[in-house]
């Protein structure tokens, strides 16, 4: 009998822990995430909007730069002028020297293992110490001076620059500085240490295509929330930087056509008076008209580099970066757009020969219906200009971004190929937005620009063709990731720098998340209304995914705690499954009022059976 009670209490037992375990593990699944998140404060509330004390800095840049197309260098000179925003004294500043990224002893050179095999050819050896070729690359400080002309005091820590104040910068103050460098850019498309910016050469008429990007000593954010953003620049995870105005000025041969960050302020000094026609005709063109023609670009193309050199002259208001393409093959066409205030804004496309088959006919109708489409779920365009480039990869810029899109050498192109271009210049083009304007960090949190971004251009891509092939966004396109082993998934808010596989982990799942939340959960409307409201909220600002994630539940009025806890914060893959369906009928022979009301509605016949139940094997299908 003892024996028997014994069993009896342990099976109870066991089953309570079982109930308890899962009880226990229901509740962290569900728990709010209070304890996770930063607590609200004056500067970002619990609410998800910015405080009554947020502050932000700022930094503005005078830069005259040259291009040695000889020497393939860039030297340049800058004037900084950094205010102090914040309720801290600041003892130093912190830049970015992102071209250092290339330089031999570089911390990303050192990143990637190496191995021999038994047998091994010279190209194969000498890959294994390409970074002894890298020598020369890599940002020259040639002086930092500071307001009255004299030295500061400077170290160089890999990709970072930190200057020594000779006194505090106290709050409410600015400082002016000045820094001289120089370097040599990189053959971007050959080059071991791959890059976003540096040049591609063109064999046939010996031409180059620039993409002058990460270019100069640029000011580190300080924020409330982390200080200085000093994390290294490590190739992956890109940048967060400080809103400012900018004075640009460009010299390099005067047979190079220059599109940039800003409105040109002398395009008529730099363009031949027929192209100057063309473009102040563009402005009120229907469809895109060519600036510079295929004609002019064949021209210019075969001749030599001239020795004669022009200066182009730019201005940009309140953006967070500059940048700039320049090349003697380019074709030019443009088109206006006006958002939703009515204010103009000139979509452009820069393209070889290469690229023409596709670009004339898609790039720039594709730029406007991507600002049309991001306007209408967010807030309206707020710059004058947005220039898509074909460089035969993706890129993003303020008002310039750089992608891929070039057709066969006969002219031909593949219905792959332009659904390519057309999906990478919508993902390119909104990056304006996320961070551009809705200023992120994706040196901290990759998926909170590239993931944010892959969502809205999935609605971009499916309202410019609702059979447009998206890739991402869609549910079923993320199973096979999430069904991986969970040591090969990590969290959505991992590390840029730490994550394994960036596509997937960036791109497709939070932006998979976002589909969901919108098609599923809460509905377009609810979706829809916070999402504009977070983006209203955080233009020209420094969000955090907590300022996110609150105004998303602030302004819809739905808890959604229990969905970034499971799909931003764990690895737990969706594994709800619909097995089977059982549907049953009521039986009327057992009420004459319901029969003859059946009867009334559906006839003089209706079925008569007992109650039962099916089963029936569903057929699922998921676009």
């Amino acid at each position: 009998m003892r024996f028997i009670l014994l069993s009896l209490l342990i099976t109870f037992c066991s089953v309570c822990t079982a109930d308890a375990q899962e009880r226990s593990n229901h509740g962290k699944k569900f728990e709010q995430l209070d304890y996770i998140l930063r607590s609200p404060n004056e500067y970002r509330g619990a609410d998800g909007a910015p405080g009554p004390k947020y502050w932000q800095q700022r930094a503005d840049y005078k830069i005259k730069c040259s291009l040695d197309t000889k020497a393939q260098r860039l030297d340049g000179s800058e004037i900084i002028t950094y205010y102090n925003n914040s309720p801290s004294e600041l003892q130093y500043l912190w830049l970015q020297l992102d071209e250092n990224e290339h330089n031999t002893h570089s911390v990303k050179q050192h990143m990637n293992p190496s191995s021999m095999s038994e047998v091994m050819d010279e190209a194969r050896l000498r890959r294994l110490e390409a970074t002894r070729y890298l020598d020369k690359y890599g940002v020259q400080i040639r002086k930092v001076s500071g307001e009255k002309g004299q030295p500061l005091k400077y170290v160089i820590n890999n990709t970072m620059m930190r200057i020594n104040l000779p006194q505090p910068l106290k709050p409410g103050k600015k400082i002016s500085f000045s820094i001289d460098w120089s370097y040599y850019l990189i053959d971007r498309m050959n080059t071991p240490s791959w890059g976003r910016g540096g040049y591609e050469y063109f064999s046939d008429h010996g031409n180059y295509l620039y993409t002058i990007v990460q270019w100069f000593p640029r000011m580190c954010v300080y924020s409330d929330f982390q200080g200085w953003q000093n994390k290294q620049f490590l190739g992956t995870g890109e940048f967060a930087l400080t809103f400012g105005d900018y004075e640009v000025e460009i010299t390099l041969p005067s047979d190079h056509i220059v599109a940039a960050t800003g409105q040109c302020s002398n395009y008529k000094e730099m363009l031949t008076p027929a192209q100057y026609s063309r473009w102040m005709q563009s402005q009120q063109a229907k469809e895109p008209l060519e600036i510079v023609t295929l004609e002019e670009a064949l021209l210019n193309e075969k001749t030599p580099v001239s020795a004669k050199t022009k200066t182009w002259k730019y201005q940009a208001k309140n953006v967070r970066d500059f940048a700039w393409t320049a090349s003697k093959k380019f074709v030019w066409d443009a088109m206006p757009h006006y958002n939703e205030l009515g204010q103009k804004v000139m979509c452009m496309s820069l393209y070889g020969k290469e690229a023409y088959p596709i670009y004339r006919r898609y790039s720039t109708k594709v730029v406007d219906h991507t600002l049309r489409t991001y306007s209408k779920y967010s807030i309206p365009y707020p710059y004058p200009v947005a220039i898509s480039v074909e460089a035969a990869n993706g890129m993003e810029y303020p008002m310039i971004c750089f992608n891929p899109g070039r057709a066969e050498p006969d002219g031909t192109y593949t219905e792959r190929a332009r659904n390519a271009a057309i999906l990478v210049i919508i993902h390119e083009v909104g990056h304006n937005y996320f961070p551009m304007i809705i200023n992120s960090d994706e040196r901290q949190w990759a998926w909170f620009d590239e993931g944010i971004n892959t969502f809205m251009q999935f609605i971009t891509e499916q309202e410019w063709d609702p059979n447009f092939p998206s890739g991402q966004g869609p549910a079923h396109m993320i199973t096979e990731y999430m069904s991986r082993p969970k040591d090969q998934l990590e969290p959505i808010m991992t590390n840029s720098e730490n994550i394994v596989d960036y596509g997937n982990n960036a791109y497709s799942k939070p932006a998979t998340a976002l589909n969901i939340l919108r098609e599923t959960i809460m509905g377009r409307q609810l979706v829809d209304y916070a999402f504009k409201e977070y983006c209203r909220r955080w233009a020209f600002k420094h969000p955090t995914p907590e300022d996110f994630f609150r105004t998303m539940e602030d302004a819809s009025g739905v808890d959604l705690d229990w969905f970034w806890r499971g799909w931003f914060y764990g690895i737990d893959a969706v594994d709800i499954s619909l097995d089977s369906i059982k549907w049953y009928k009521a039986d009327l022979d057992h009420d004459p009022k319901r029969k003859q009301t059946h009867c009334a509605m559906y006839g003089k016949n209706p079925m008569h059976s007992s109650p039962k139940s099916e089963t029936v094997r569903p057929s699922l299908n998921f676009r």
